[in-house]
């Protein structure tokens, strides 16, 4: 079986409100030379983060209605198509939590393809939806799963890494069979060692959310574990 690239699927994220330019440009250099996938951050923060990271592979991914989800669709799509524009390439977005508790699928369908909707409008981007698995019960992240395929969301996500438990493996296995082949798994809170990158990995996730400090970790650990 060939070896994971973990520095290639990993999003390191700088999204505390505190974030300075110099540290944001710290995170950009680092994820060039480890090769990252992405670097989450604030939608203020998208220009910066694209012109630190010009000439490289590595993407930016805008967080949208972050962290507690609670905008309305329509600031969550502009939101996200202004974070487009200013040159992300991927978004991930908060659901609307309490309505999905509230049983109000119909609202939280249009809250997630709300933002699918004004993304694709830009062209072919990547689109996750923000669970935040540690808030809900295992029938409302079933349900979210289900939402989220049929809104088109490219990526179902753990957690934002703020509140509630983060990713497990029973947690990211609940998702991966509620939605279709096609929808790949992202892990986010929790994703703070070698170890646990290697068994949300085994557990099917093609991404992994994580902070600038434990992406370094990560990396470093895989190439000594290589």
């Amino acid at each position: 079986m060939a070896k994971t690239n973990y520095a290639s699927i990993l999003d390191a994220a700088l999204l505390e409100p505190e974030t300075t330019l110099a540290e944001l440009k710290q995170l950009c250099d680092e994820a060039k030379a480890n090769g990252y996938a992405a670097v989450a951050v604030m939608p203020s923060r998208v220009k910066d983060a694209v012109a630190f990271l010009a000439g490289s592979p590595v993407k930016v991914d805008a967080a949208i209605g972050f962290p507690f989800g609670m905008t309305t669709p329509a600031a969550k799509a502009f939101e996200a198509a202004e974070a487009i524009g200013n040159g992300a390439a991927e978004i991930d977005v908060v659901i609307n939590i309490g309505k999905l508790k509230d049983g109000n699928d119909a609202a939280v369908y249009e809250d997630m393809r709300a933002v699918v909707t004004a993304v694709k409008a830009k062209g072919d981007r990547i689109v996750k939806a923000i669970f935040e698995t540690g808030l809900l019960t295992e029938d409302e992240i079933v349900r979210a799963c289900r939402l989220a395929d049929q809104a088109g969301m490219a990526f179902v996500k753990t957690s934002t890494g703020f509140r509630g438990e983060g990713a497990t493996v029973p947690i990211l296995t609940l998702m991966r069979d509620h939605v279709s082949p096609g929808v790949q798994l992202k892990a986010s809170g929790q994703v703070r060692t070698y170890e646990k990158a290697a068994a949300f990995t085994q557990a099917g996730c093609t991404r992994l959310g994580t902070s600038a400090k434990s992406a370094c970790a990560i990396t470093e650990a895989a190439q000594k574990n290589a």
